[in-house]
């Protein structure tokens, strides 16, 4: 709820968005960055909740809620797509110490960029403008990726050695 948190006191106002073209959607990071054996109905219920709460304190009808729970729906997909040749561990998470830079920029892009398309498909409502929207999902899409990476970095502890 951090993300959420994040997003509404300080990330969603007019100071985050550059040009009135690509904006933060720092809130994705909650989703994006569950643990990768987090159970599916779990993830579309996370999602849901936090993609509603945004409607309801932004009042955007729903399209929150809709992007998020259409991410934490393809999640798995993009998982098992990126799929290490050993597999999974049990206990691996999202995070870039452990996956690597790769993985990680293919991960965030593939899923921001699903987000975004959806977000801004349903908040425009149609496609009379496509060099608009084209424009938002591509601005969007890189400033949240690069903003989330940046919390990735940050944020998030390094690998430890056994000892």
């Amino acid at each position: 709820m951090f993300y959420l948190a994040l997003y509404v006191l300080l990330i969603s106002g007019s100071d985050f968005v550059l040009f009135d073209l690509a904006w933060c959607f720092v809130y994705l990071g909650f989703l994006l960055f569950l643990p990768i054996g987090t159970p599916i109905v779990v993830q579309l219920l996370l999602g849901f909740g936090v993609g509603i709460s945004l409607d309801m304190v932004f009042d955007t009808g729903g399209v929150h809620a809709a992007a998020a729970v259409l991410v934490m729906y393809l999640r798995p997909w993009v998982l098992r797509l990126l799929t290490p040749r050993d597999g999974y561990d049990a206990q691996d998470s999202v995070n870039i110490h452990q996956m690597g830079w790769q993985w990680m920029m293919v991960y965030l892009t593939l899923l921001t960029a699903i987000h975004h398309l959806a977000f801004f498909v349903l908040e425009l409502g149609s496609f009379r403008a496509p060099g608009l929207m084209l424009a938002k999902i591509l601005l969007s899409t890189l400033y949240t990726g690069l903003t989330l990476l940046i919390i990735q970095l940050v944020f998030f502890p390094t690998k430890r050695r056994k000892r």
